[in-house]
């Protein structure tokens, strides 16, 4: 089985601490993050794609092209156009069906195990106590997708998108769907586009113990207070 894992941006949010180091190989507790995630791909990942962009020779130089007996595959986003046009960069090394994570989140063996039993499409989600900056996941009453919404201004709810999918190549056959906000509205959004297949699919929502955000600097201290019991 397969994992792209999307690992092209620089990290904007991250101000100065990316000034030399894509935000996926910023170190927690002096391990890259990516290690980590990589050291807790479940066993049936036999194959990892990198999408790089942002001085992506860091990203090959200390990944080489194998990890831990999984091959690994680089694949270069030349146009940093959000999370689905980094997953359509892959589109012709894709089998039928294969995990996406976020190069610079933090998530757990136990709930990637469980996550990839599902059949896809499927998301992974976490209960979080402040979801305005993540996308919140409305599920019906078995725990399917209804939809998604992005950085919400009013409450609506504490389920949201942990940047994890397991995917096949169905996917592919849906337009992409352009984000919403002013500032991102020329990049393509994985979960957009994921959720326009709600229509069609039941998109199972599975819920995790653990998972990590990094998105700011405060986000670093804080994995570095929590990875050693879930990583």
């Amino acid at each position: 089985m397969q994992c792209v894992i999307l690992a092209a941006g620089r990290g904007v949010r991250m101000g100065d601490l990316t000034n030399d180091t894509p935000k996926p190989m910023l170190k927690v507790n002096g391990k890259p993050i990516l290690e980590y995630t990589l050291n807790n791909l479940p066993e049936e990942i036999d194959e990892i794609i990198f999408i790089i962009g942002y001085k992506s020779d860091l990203i090959k130089s200390y990944f080489g092209d194998e990890y831990k007996g999984k091959k690994i595959k680089y694949v270069v986003q030349e146009n940093l156009n959000g999370s689905a046009g980094a997953l359509l960069c892959a589109k012709e090394f894709l089998q039928d069906k294969f995990l996406v994570l976020n190069g610079d989140d933090l998530y757990s063996k136990s709930d990637l195990e469980k996550f990839i039993a599902n059949e896809p499409p499927a998301i992974l989600a976490k209960e979080v106590e402040n979801s305005g900056r993540f996308g919140v996941l409305k599920i019906d009453d078995n725990g399917c997708l209804l939809e998604i919404i992005e950085a919400p201004k009013e409450n609506h709810g504490n389920l949201v998108n942990t940047g994890a999918y397991l995917l096949n190549n169905k996917f592919f056959d849906y337009e992409l769907v352009k984000k919403t906000t002013q500032i991102l509205e020329k990049e393509f959004g994985l979960p957009q586009t994921l959720a326009t297949m709600a229509k069609d699919y039941k998109i199972k929502v599975e819920k995790a113990n653990f998972w990590q955000p990094l998105g700011y600097p405060g986000d670093i201290l804080n994995a570095e207070k929590v990875i050693e019991k879930f990583c």
